[in-house]
């Protein structure tokens, strides 16, 4: 007797390419983003109990089957190990529950027949990922599964069932859909759907869909700390008794000429040196540069400060847009915040990699290979332009 059968030919050839389609997609930027991570997934899965191969199978028997009751949702879960190569590509491999389903019905002559299958395995997935913001991302995965159905029949009265318990192994293709959301540095939200094509062990193939809900936790991320502040008692006065009142003629000494002003003052930072790649939060070492220029600035008076975000020129001018602009956003919420720089005195902007420092012909290519990041990192920086000196 067949229990799953299959419906979703087309659907899972479309779901296919989009995934193809998404994971080719996905090689346009690289990243240093790499390390192991593990988590899990729960949701419900869903089968489509062949109901009518069911009453055949039983009519070529000399039974007439009554009503089919269907159990075709359960509880799936699965368990995901896997290794991220960079911000666009993983490999993932884990264990898999789908659950069970099954089915019952009556026959005349007087009769009983039910059918359940259990089904699990192993599966191994390459995940491509395309980042929509710095915490949100789509992806797609395509994959091999090896899963083994179990089987159980039980018939009473007219129904003789010759093979109570058979059970299969197949390896097929797996295709799957989500979203993710990195909640911190380390934990990441997922919502997915997947599609399993599997084997009934009574020689029918279907699909099994498990639309889940889980939580990733990567190895080795790291939380910035802050940045500690030196700690400057007030000078304490001592008192004391006032001397025996003399009489001094002093002719106090002309005051010295204040040196020179500097000239107009603009600083370059690497964006390396204060973001991580493609991120636009300050670094712990970046912050200490910012904290030396608003230093070298303290005693000085001036009109404003122009900071200028830059990126290089992978990627499209929509994104290097905003990044360039959230980079020079944060260099100017940090000089205010952390070293009380006055808002009025301070503007930022971005303009993407309209004004590289490299030169045409230096970097050549337009794929984002190590070569080119390395060579065009002169052009990822943030300038900091002091206007008005006195």
């Amino acid at each position: 007797m067949t229990l799953i059968k299959s419906k979703y030919v087309s659907t899972t050839g479309k779901l296919s390419l989009l995934t193809l389609a998404l994971m080719a997609a996905s090689f346009a930027h690289a990243d240093n983003n790499t390390g192991w991570y593990i988590g899990g997934n729960i949701g419900q899965s869903q089968a489509t109990i062949d109901d009518a191969r069911i009453t055949s199978g039983l009519l070529s028997n000399g039974l007439i089957a009554g009503p089919i009751n269907d159990v075709h949702r359960d509880l799936g879960f699965k368990i995901v190990g896997g290794y991220q190569f960079n911000k666009n590509f993983a490999l993932e491999g884990g264990y898999f529950d789908l659950g069970k389903f099954g089915f019952t019905t009556t026959t005349v002559p007087m009769g009983t027949l039910s059918g359940d299958i259990k089904l699990h395995g192993l599966n191994l997935d390459a995940v491509g990922t395309l980042p929509m913001t710095d915490k949100f991302s789509v992806f797609g995965r395509l994959g091999v599964t090896h899963t083994q159905a179990t089987d159980f029949f039980a018939g009473t009265g007219a129904v003789n069932v010759l093979n109570p318990n058979p059970s299969s192994r197949a390896t097929h293709l797996k295709v799957g859909l989500g979203m993710q959301y990195e909640l911190t540095n380390a934990l990441t939200l997922r919502s997915e759907i997947e599609r399993y094509r599997i084997d009934d062990a009574v020689g029918n193939k279907g699909d099994v869909d498990l639309v889940s809900l889980g939580l990733i936790y990567r190895f080795g991320t790291k939380t910035p700390a802050p940045v500690a502040r030196a700690y400057t008692p007030e000078p304490v006065v001592l008192a004391q008794a006032p001397p025996e009142p003399v009489t001094v003629i002093v002719v106090a000494p002309a005051p010295p000429a204040p040196p020179p002003p500097p000239p107009l003052q603009k600083v370059s930072f690497s964006a390396d040196s204060l973001f991580d790649f493609n991120k636009s939060a300050v670094k712990p070492a970046g912050r200490l540069e910012l904290d030396k220029l608003a230093s070298d600035l303290r005693n000085v008076d001036y009109d404003v400060i122009n900071v200028t975000g830059h990126t290089d020129r992978i990627g499209s001018h929509a994104y290097n847009q905003k990044l360039s602009t959230r980079r020079a956003e944060a260099v100017n919420t940090y000089l205010i915040e952390s070293c009380g720089i006055p808002a009025n005195k301070i503007n930022a902007k971005g303009v993407n990699g309209s004004e590289p420092v490299t030169q045409p012909g230096d970097c050549v290519g337009t794929k984002a290979t190590k070569a080119l990041i390395a060579c065009l990192q002169p052009d990822r920086r943030v300038d900091s332009e002091v206007s008005g000196r006195q």
